[in-house]
């Protein structure tokens, strides 16, 4: 019995330290540190911004406000992927080309008459910065607008810089089928497997 009550107190105990111990752990997404880091990649360049309502801070602040407000960053474009860069297009709906009414920046749409940045979206940036969260699975249309600005920024010879955050599924599992030849297509952009 003395041995019982003895393991289920250690038992106990350990338990309560695991629990401290994860309570202490704080996770810092990739404008955390930017912004830690003063926005010492991004001083004195023109910054193109590829964002929706998950590019927050800890705070829950907009990254668009933060690279807004920012000193010495000058934020001169947004793109809007699906669902918009304030989150307020329906599935599936095309996004225009506005001026965002926030910060008085133009807004280029990722999800209208084309999902590649082109070279004249392109013009008066210095540096393309994506910020927003992926879910880890293949259908998410974000991975295929990264994968596509990711393209445009190399063929235009513009910095590309990701903003990371952490993978919400754990990003320990991987599986699901590969995209066959001649399947591709926005939802499935990369031979990837359905989840990773």
């Amino acid at each position: 019995m003395k041995k019982s009550v003895f393991f289920l107190c250690l038992l106990f105990l350990s338990v309560q330290a695991i629990s401290v111990q994860a309570q202490k752990i704080r996770i810092k997404t990739g404008i955390e540190v930017l912004k830690d880091d003063q926005f010492s990649i991004l001083k004195g360049k023109r910054v193109g911004l590829i964002t929706n309502p998950t590019g927050v801070d800890n705070n829950l602040k907009s990254t668009i406000d933060i690279l807004h407000e920012a000193p010495n960053v000058q934020l001169v474009a947004l793109y809007g992927p699906e669902h918009g860069v304030r989150g307020d297009v329906h599935a599936g709906d095309k996004i225009e080309t506005f001026t965002d009414p926030n910060t008085g920046v133009p807004v280029h749409s990722l999800y209208g008459a084309t999902r590649k940045p082109s070279k004249e979206m392109l013009r008066d940036i210095d540096v393309l910065v994506y910020d927003i969260q992926d879910i880890g699975c293949r259908s998410y249309t974000y991975i295929s607008t990264m994968y596509l600005a990711m393209q445009a920024a190399a063929e235009n010879d513009i910095e590309f810089v990701v903003l990371d955050r952490p993978n919400p599924l754990g990003g320990l599992k991987v599986e699901g089928n590969l995209v066959e030849e001649g399947f591709f297509s926005f939802v499935s952009q990369l031979k990837i497997p359905y989840v990773y």
